[in-house]
């Protein structure tokens, strides 16, 4: 198994250097537009129901065709959440909220993407399905299920639904092939979920103003139950788990309601512009924990981040009037956790970020952490930009420029640009997760064989099966890395390869945003926000690297800084490029003073190495590169010794 896994490793690791050169460059190494349009084409390998004809992920098939029919109501259609055959409402609603964020943000870059038309289809299933969730005003199911998911087989874990989660997560099987109960489960005003109400609330509310320039009759049924929903959740107040009970073992909402109260608000107020929203904003900001939480953490629980930007944002434009006060305060908290993304907060107030840099909030699916950081940064280095501000941090002042380079840094990550040379968006690049905890990918395609798989057949042969996934997932970004920036391809390791509808929601802005680039994108510098080079941290001086042999140029370059655990580390590219008009046959390099991981060459002794596995020779003008990562100056690089063949003329 681990063999297996460092073999498809290894052959991936030419373009992976690839990248990290291009990187290390200061340039972006990777196609954005393609990534964008991966990350929307996941969503339609997640589609619940009666599938359309123009569907792309073409080896998925209709599922779940009853759903809610033995409580007449008709739940067909929706999202799946993650690698399991269950819709839970209050993760799918945030990922329709952050979809339609980020298409009201960034409407004209996916527009020039050739992507608008995708995003609003992925939308408007996922509203679709809300709508039919909600047929009386109190009234919303929110959760469907069959519960077959693995995950209770190995631990107990907490879910949300419509199908029975502990039923399916018993089950390893294809959603075409589900044959378990799909039970429904609902709030009312008996039994409410101010939570997951207002989180609908807010979904509608945004998507309404997605539609409102393409289908102003569809904008109103939007905004007419995301009203509906809003006064329920407010007037019913509840935490939805308490109510669906079964819900706590899989979306457990720790952070309460009153976070999505004020979320819905802020939404109703941006579709409406009506004051009533605005100042339910401001006058409940102390009572419902706007204002009373420092936040290292935005998610589909956690709202508080997002509040605080989204009110930041009204006050930036201008439209603050008599709440100016109490949205200074917002903003203030809004800063706190961007400067915490930043690094830029004292006394333990920061993010933790990994060795390789990349923001680490839980080991459970931490890539949809970065991804809502990545949004929230975005999004706030154009209000900065717009309005001519810097974002203030303890001691310093901030331009927008660098919020934005910090979430391109993470993006970059994601894709590649990180110690593993591993893409987490699966289908993107050469080197990507081959082993997604999933049950769709991983059984051979409905289309392909459409014999019956059972629950604990499918379980004993698939789950179990230690090789590639028959389908690619295409645009999924799995769990990704821990704390230290190991990640392991296997099917079993959910935490790590299970991908989340709700993670690429707010990485689609973010990649809209780095292909289409910020119209009139200057920051307060005057420099252009999409291709300054990422640089976290003041960077100390690089050595100069020798190179006895002029034949050969070696080029040493720090290209990342960040803080992990109080300790400053640095992230070093080296370029080794044949400047003779030979071909360069071999070459031993003596690399001193090293004390962290290095990639990209293969170690010979204690301190000599030469050419990677991969590369037995390098063209006339053709280069190599390496990184390395250490909390200490850069180490000492100097040629050992090299060799040339001359080409003969035939």
């Amino acid at each position: 198994m681990a063999a297996a896994a460092a073999a498809r490793s290894g052959r991936m690791w030419v373009l992976g250097w690839a990248v990290l050169l291009l990187a290390s460059a200061g340039q972006s190494a990777f196609d954005y537009k393609d990534a964008l349009s991966k990350s929307i084409l996941f969503y339609e390998a997640q589609r619940s129901g009666r599938l359309p004809t123009d569907q792309r992920a073409a080896w998925r098939s209709d599922s779940a065709l009853l759903d809610g029919k033995s409580q007449g109501v008709d739940l067909v259609g929706g999202y799946y959440d993650a690698g399991d055959n269950v819709k839970f409402g209050l993760p799918m609603a945030f990922t329709i909220t952050m979809m339609s964020w980020s298409a009201i943000e960034f409407h004209k870059q996916l527009q020039s993407s050739g992507q608008l038309g995708y995003t609003l289809d992925a939308i408007k299933w996922g509203a679709d399905y809300l709508v039919k969730a909600h047929p009386q005003p109190n009234v919303l199911w929110g959760e469907v299920k069959k519960l077959t998911m693995l995950y209770l087989c190995i631990s107990q874990l907490p879910f949300t639904k419509v199908g029975d989660g502990f039923t399916d997560h018993f089950c390893w099987q294809r959603p075409e092939d589900m044959t378990t109960p799909r039970k429904a489960y609902k709030i009312d005003a008996s039994n409410p979920g101010s939570d997951l109400a207002g989180e609908t609330a807010a979904a509608l509310a945004a998507a309404s103003i997605v539609f409102r320039r393409h289908n102003a009759a569809y904008a109103n049924n939007l905004l007419a139950h995301s009203k509906q929903l809003f006064q329920f959740a407010d007037t019913h107040r509840g935490k939805y788990d308490a109510s669906i009970s079964v819900a706590q073992k899989f979306y457990n909402s720790k952070s309460g309601y009153a976070d999505e109260l004020l979320w819905a608000a802020l939404w109703l107020h941006q579709a409406t512009h009506d004051d009533f929203y605005l100042s339910y904003a401001a006058n409940n900001a102390g009572t419902l924990g706007g204002l009373g939480w420092d936040m290292k953490e935005f998610s589909w629980d956690v709202k508080y981040a997002g509040v605080q930007v989204l009110a930041s944002k009204v006050l930036l434009q201008g439209r603050g009037g008599q709440h100016a006060s109490v949205l200074r305060s917002y903003q203030s908290k809004a800063n706190f956790f961007l400067c915490a993304c930043l690094q830029k907060n004292g006394g333990g107030g920061n993010v933790q970020r990994t060795p390789g840099g990349l923001l680490y909030v839980r080991s459970w699916n931490n890539m949809q952490y970065v991804t809502g950081a990545a949004f929230l940064l975005t999004v706030y280095s154009d209000y900065l930009a717009s309005s001519g501000q810097q974002l203030q941090c303890p001691g310093q002042r901030v331009g927008s420029g660098e919020l934005l380079r910090m979430a391109q840094s993470q993006v970059d990550y994601i894709l590649g640009d990180n110690p593993r040379a591993t893409s987490y968006m699966v289908g993107f690049g050469a080197n990507f997760p081959q082993e997604v905890h999933h049950r769709a990918s991983s059984i051979v395609s409905y289309k392909v064989n459409p014999s019956f798989v059972s629950c604990r057949g499918g379980y004993a042969t698939w789950y179990k099966r230690r090789d590639r996934d028959p389908n690619i997932l295409t645009g999924a970004v799995v769990g990704g890395p821990d704390q230290n920036d190991n990640f392991a391809d296997e099917r079993d390791n959910f935490e790590q390869t299970e991908p989340a509808i709700y993670t690429n929601g707010p990485l689609m802005g973010v990649l809209a945003r780095l292909h289409g680039g910020y119209y009139n994108s200057r920051d307060d510098s005057g420099s252009d926000l999409n291709t300054n080079p990422v640089e976290a941290l003041p960077l100390p001086p690089t050595s100069a690297a020798s190179r006895p042999d002029d034949s050969v140029e070696l080029t040493h370059e720090t290209v990342a800084s960040w803080l992990f655990k109080g300790q400053t580390y640095y992230k070093y590219a080296v370029n080794a490029t044949n400047a003779s008009k030979h071909t360069l046959s071999s070459l031993n390099l003596r690399i001193d003073n090293l004390q962290g991981p290095l990639w990209g060459l293969t170690k010979t002794d204690a301190t000599t190495y030469t050419f990677p596995e991969w590369l037995h020779s390098l063209s006339p003008h053709g280069s190599l590169v390496f990184v390395y990562i250490q909390p200490a100056a850069a180490a000492k690089v100097q040629v050992l010794s090299s060799s040339w063949v001359e080409e003969r003329a035939s």
